[in-house]
């Protein structure tokens, strides 16, 4: 007889924390690369970026230096892990479309994000908002659907197996 042993997980046993993980890192990387390549269409590099993010915390003095760089990754993964545990601990449980269809579940939640970032996060940080405020943009929408709320959800319907 073989046995599964504590390090080898049996087939289909739950995992929130490994769905935490691999759906914030997943969404947050895609999210980052197409905010890279967004921003670089417009001649803005990837560091510009991460100091725009490191700016929410530490306001103008954010956009010279390196120091605000590796700021910024660490708190645009820590938001993205942030956000994928709300789904996996909170909205999974409470909306059996979280559970059931991730396809759908996974863009509304991105919609979700998308406005609480721009409606609340940025406003009631230091972040400069640009000149027009922070304007729906559909790629911006549409990122935050496919490329940020849906490998959350997938990642929670795969790992995390929420009990109705």
């Amino acid at each position: 007889m073989i046995e599964v042993t504590h390090a080898v997980a049996a087939a289909g046993e739950a995992a929130p924390g490994r769905a935490i993980l691999i759906g914030g890192l997943a969404g947050g990387a895609l999210d980052l690369g197409f905010a890279f390549t967004a921003w670089a269409l417009r001649g803005v590099g990837p560091a510009d970026i991460l100091r725009g993010i490191a700016s929410g915390l530490l306001g103008p003095a954010a956009r010279t230096g390196f120091a605000p760089v590796p700021l910024g990754l660490a708190c645009h993964f820590l938001l993205s892990l942030l956000f994928a545990a709300a789904f996996v601990l909170v909205a999974a449980r409470v909306a059996p479309m979280g559970r059931q269809s991730p396809w759908l579940a996974g863009p509304l939640y991105g919609v979700a994000v998308y406005f609480v970032m721009n409606r609340v996060v940025l406003p009631l940080s230091n972040f400069a908002v640009p000149p027009g405020g922070t304007a729906l943009s559909f790629a911006d929408l549409a990122s935050h659907m496919f490329l940020f709320g849906l490998p959350i959800a997938l990642a929670a319907h795969r790992w995390a197996r929420v009990a109705p």
